[in-house]
C-alpha cells in the first residue's frame, strides 16, 4: 500500500502508485541478487563492527534521515496540544484496571506509594526525554537519541523494544476497553469475549470488540495529526471531568478504617506493585515523537511533557487513595475496581459514569499510541533497519499511513488473543529497558563529545558508567532473588552507585551544555533514573523475562539476516561508512562522519 515517492536507483526520485514490489521493501545492493546476499552474509562480522562503532549526528537525524520520507510532516502542534496528548496517552487502563489487582493482592492501601515510586521513575525519564526532544526534534524519539549517542546496534535493540512496547500497550488497552464497555452495558467484564477451552488459559479469551476498536483508531490516526489532536483534546477534557468526579464523590464515601492496615504486604509488595504499575505511566514517550510536528519544540516540548506527567502523577495518587478509602483492600475488585467500589458504597449509578470515563480515557490512549508508534516505525524505516516502504509520508494527510496500518494490525492480532496480565508484565520490561538506555545516553551526551573529551576522561566515564550499571543490577538482582529483608548487600551496592556517580560529577568536566533546555543536576538525576529503572526490573516475574528474551532473539535474527545489511548499504551509499582515517577516528570514539559528495566533513555538527 505504498504512497507516492520512493527512492529510485538512478534518478533519485521515482513515483509509484500502490505497489508492494521487492524494491519497496529491500532496495539495497545486498538484496539485488542471491550472489550479493551470500557475499553480504560472509561480511557480517565486519559489517556488524561497523554498525556497532557508528554513531549518527544530530544534523543527520534532523535533515538527511528525515528527508528519506520524501514529504514533510506538518508542524501544527503547540504546547497545549502536547499537554493534552500527554494526558490522553497516559491516563488509561493502567489506573482503571491494574490498580484493583495490585491493591487487592500485592500492596494493599500502600498502592499509593507504588504510584509515587513509579511516578518518580517516570518523571526522571521525562526529564531525559525532554532534553533530547528539544535538541533532536524528530519523529524517531528515543531511537534517534540512541543512534546519536550509543550507536546503531544499541538503537536497533531499543527500537525493537519500542515497537513491542507500543503493540503490547495498545493490545492491553484495547482488551480493557472491552471489559469496561461490558460494565457500561450492565454485563460482567468477560461477557463480550469468546472463550475457547481448547486453548491455553492465557490465550483462550478471544476479544473481537478490541479488534474493532483498534480498526476505528487506525482510521482516525491516518487522517490527520491535528484532527487526532482535536479529538484527543475533547475526549481528554471529558476524561478529566470524570476523574474529578471519582475523586470528589469517592472522598464523600471515604472510611479511614480502611487505612488501618496500610502496607499488609510490606515494602516488597510496594516495589512489586511499582514495577507493574509503571505500565500506567507508559505513553508519555509518544509525545516526544511528535517533536517533528511541533511549532516551537524548544518551548512546547518541556511544557508539554513535564506538565502532563505532573498532572498524571497527582491524579493517580488521588485516585488510588480514594479507592482504598472506599473499600477494604481485600474486597476491591481486580477487574473493574472503581465501578464496583461505588456500587459497594450505595452509588450504583456512578459505575456507569466511571465506565464511560474509563472508555474515554482508553480511547485517547489508543489514539495517541497509534500516532506515536507510527512515527517511531517511520524513523526506524528511514535508516533502512526496517523496510523503507514503512517510512513513506502521504503527501495529502502528512501522516505515515503505511507504518500506522502495519502497527495497528499487529496490535489487533495481539489484542484478540492475549490476557492483560501477560501484556502488562512484558510491557513494563520493554519500557523500563528503553528508559534506562535513554538516561545512559544523556550522561554520554553531556560528558563525551568526539574530539573534545580526553582519553583519560573517556576511560573514567566508561569505568563510572560500568560501576553505575553493575551496582544497580546487583541491587535489583539481590532484591529479586532474596525472600528476606536482609539489607547487608545494599550497604555495599548503593555506596558504589553513589561514588561512581560522584566520580563523573567531580572528575569529568561537562563536554556539552544543552543549547536551550537541559536536565538539572546531571549526572545525579539520569544516574538515579538508571538505578530506579533497573531496580523495578528486578521486581518483575521470571516468566516475563523469558518472553522478553525470546523477543530479543527474534530481533537479533532479523537484524543479522536483513536489517544489518540494509542499514550498512544505505550508510555506505551516503558516505557514512568511512575506512582508513575514518576508522581511526571511530576507534577514538568519534562518530563516523557523514560526508558530502565533495568530501567535506560534517563532524562539526556533532
Amino acid at each position: 500500500m505504498g504512497v507516492d515517492g520512493v527512492i529510485g536507483e538512478d534518478d533519485g526520485l521515482r513515483r509509484r502508485g500502490c505497489s508492494c514490489g521487492k524494491d519497496d521493501f529491500l532496495p539495497e545492493e545486498s538484496f539485488k541478487s542471491w550472489g550479493n546476499y551470500v557475499q553480504a552474509l560472509k561480511e557480517t562480522p565486519n559489517r556488524f563492527m561497523n554498525r556497532v562503532l557508528t554513531r549518527s549526528l544530530d544534523s543527520t537525524e534532523l535533515h538527511e534521515i528525515k528527508a528519506r520520507s520524501q514529504h514533510e510532516m506538518k508542524k501544527n502542534l503547540s504546547w497545549w496540544d502536547l499537554i493534552w496528548f500527554g494526558i490522553g496517552a497516559v491516563i488509561g487502563s493502567g489506573i482503571f484496571v491494574l490498580t484493583g489487582l495490585q491493591a487487592q493482592q500485592v500492596s494493599g492501601p500502600a498502592v499509593v506509594l507504588s504510584f509515587v515510586v513509579s511516578g518518580v521513575s517516570a518523571m526522571l525519564s521525562v526529564f531525559c526525554y525532554t532534553e533530547f526532544a528539544v535538541e533532536i526534534p524528530v519523529a524517531g524519539g528515543s531511537f534517534a537519541y540512541l543512534r546519536v549517542e550509543l550507536g546503531d546496534f544499541i538503537a536497533y535493540i531499543a527500537a525493537g523494544n519500542i515497537l513491542l512496547e507500543y503493540v503490547i500497550g495498545g493490545a492491553a488497552v484495547a482488551r480493557s476497553w472491552t471489559s469496561y464497555f461490558a460494565t457500561l452495558c450492565n454485563h460482567d467484564s468477560d461477557d463480550f469475549v469468546i472463550i475457547v477451552h481448547s486453548m491455553p488459559d492465557d490465550y483462550s479469551k478471544l476479544d473481537p470488540i478490541a479488534v474493532v476498536v483498534v480498526c476505528v483508531i487506525c482510521v482516525l490516526a491516518v487522517l490527520s495529526t491535528k484532527g487526532s489532536s482535536r479529538f484527543n483534546y475533547i475526549a481528554s477534557i471529558i476524561h478529566v471531568i470524570v476523574i474529578l468526579f471519582i475523586i470528589i464523590a469517592g472522598f464523600t464515601k471515604a472510611d479511614t478504617k480502611n487505612y488501618s492496615t496500610f502496607a499488609p504486604f510490606g515494602v516488597r509488595g510496594i516495589f512489586k506493585s511499582s514495577a507493574v504499575l509503571f505500565f500506567a505511566y507508559v505513553g508519555f514517550d509518544a509525545v516526544s515523537t511528535m517533536a517533528e510536528e511541533t511549532k516551537n519544540p524548544a518551548r512546547d516540548i518541556p511544557i508539554g511533557l513535564v506538565g502532563s506527567m505532573a498532572i498524571t502523577t497527582a491524579a493517580y495518587c488521588l485516585l488510588s487513595v480514594v479507592l482504598c478509602l472506599m473499600q477494604p483492600y481485600p474486597k476491591i475488585d481486580k477487574d473493574a475496581p472503581f465501578s464496583v467500589a461505588f456500587e459497594a458504597v450505595g452509588m450504583s449509578w456512578a459505575k456507569y459514569v466511571v465506565a464511560a470515563g474509563a472508555l474515554k480515557g482508553m480511547t485517547t490512549v489508543l489514539l495517541v499510541g497509534a500516532v506515536g508508534q507510527a512515527r517511531y516505525l517511520t524513523h526506524i524505516a528511514r535508516t533502512h533497519m526496517l523496510p523503507p516502504w514503512l517510512a513513506q509520508i502521504h503527501p495529502k494527510t502528512g501522516t505515515p499511513i503505511n507504518a500506522t496500518i502495519v502497527m495497528l494490525i499487529a496490535t489487533a492480532i495481539i489484542a484478540f488473543f492475549t490476557d492483560l496480565k501477560i501484556l502488562a508484565d512484558l510491557l513494563s520490561i520493554s519500557t523500563l529497558f528503553i528508559f534506562l538506555l535513554v538516561a545512559l545516553a544523556l550522561i554520554v551526551r553531556r560528558y563525551y563529545v568526539s574530539g573534545e573529551t580526553s582519553t583519560t576522561n573517556r576511560i573514567i566515564l566508561i569505568t563510572c558508567l560500568i560501576l553505575i550499571l553493575g551496582s544497580s543490577i546487583a541491587t535489583a538482582t539481590y532484591w529479586g532473588v532474596s525472600e528476606n529483608n536482609d539489607w547487608v548487600a545494599y550497604v555495599i551496592t548503593m555506596p558504589i552507585w553513589f561514588l561512581a556517580t560522584a566520580g563523573i560529577a567531580v572528575f569529568i568536566p561537562q563536554a556539552r551544555k544543552p543549547k536551550v533546555w537541559g536536565v538539572p543536576l546531571v549526572p545525579w538525576l539520569p544516574s538515579l533514573s538508571i538505578a530506579i529503572n533497573i531496580f523495578l526490573l528486578g521486581s518483575i516475574n521470571g516468566a516475563s523475562f523469558k518472553r522478553f528474551g525470546i523477543w530479543t532473539c527474534v530481533l537479533l535474527l532479523y537484524y543479522f539476516f536483513f536489517g544489518l545489511h540494509a542499514s550498512y548499504d544505505t550508510a555506505k551509499e551516503l558516505g557514512e561508512n568511512r575506512i582508513g582515517d575514518g576508522w581511526k577516528r571511530v576507534e577514538e570514539g568519534q562518530s563516523v562522519s557523514t560526508v558530502t559528495a565533495s568530501g567535506v566533513s560534517l563532524d562539526e555538527a556533532k
